[in-house]
């Protein structure tokens, strides 16, 4: 998967999106503190436990960079930002039930937003998987020969645990 490119400085508005989400019940802000353990658990049970360790490091951020996406108080979708790199979008998740409805489009754009803030002209979504996604949210484009760039070499856990077993957990 590529990394890819978004100018900050030419993104749409995000009020239009999150009004449109408010009306429906449905909330996006940052995650705080307290909060770390159930969204973790709650990603790696609906994405992984990779995604798990780079949300752990958004928890780590002053301010948090760790935003989430709830209605009724239920959480539907998260997204980290400035995780990898300080200038890195990523990893976002939106749980099935809850996708279509732009809310995967308001956390990206709200977090976005928060990296225009803190001065960045440029942010890179690492290692995008839905590539269209992104092209049509914020006009995204491919950076070439950027697979696997950051990401080379990179550990998966099921793959160290396939190969030692379960010595691992048990150390």
């Amino acid at each position: 998967m590529p990394d890819l490119l978004v100018k900050l400085y030419d993104m749409p508005a995000s009020a239009p999106v999150l009004e449109r989400l408010g009306g429906h019940g449905i909330e996006i802000r940052r995650a705080i503190t307290a909060e770390k353990a159930t969204i973790t658990k709650w990603i790696g049970d609906h994405f992984s436990m990779g995604w798990c360790g780079e949300c752990e490091i958004a928890f780590a951020r002053r301010p948090v960079s760790c935003l989430i996406a709830t209605h009724g108080g239920t959480l539907c979708g998260f997204a980290c930002y400035g995780v990898i790199c300080p200038d890195f979008f990523g990893p976002l998740g939106v749980e099935a039930q809850w996708r279509g409805r732009d809310v995967g489009t308001a956390l990206l754009l709200v977090a976005l937003d928060a990296l225009r803030t803190q001065g960045y002209a440029y942010a890179i979504i690492g290692w995008a998987g839905p590539v269209g996604f992104y092209e049509k949210a914020v006009g995204a484009t491919v950076i070439e020969n950027s697979e696997p760039g950051i990401y080379r070499g990179l550990l998966k856990a099921d793959e160290i645990s396939s190969r030692f077993g379960n010595s691992l957990s048990e150390s």
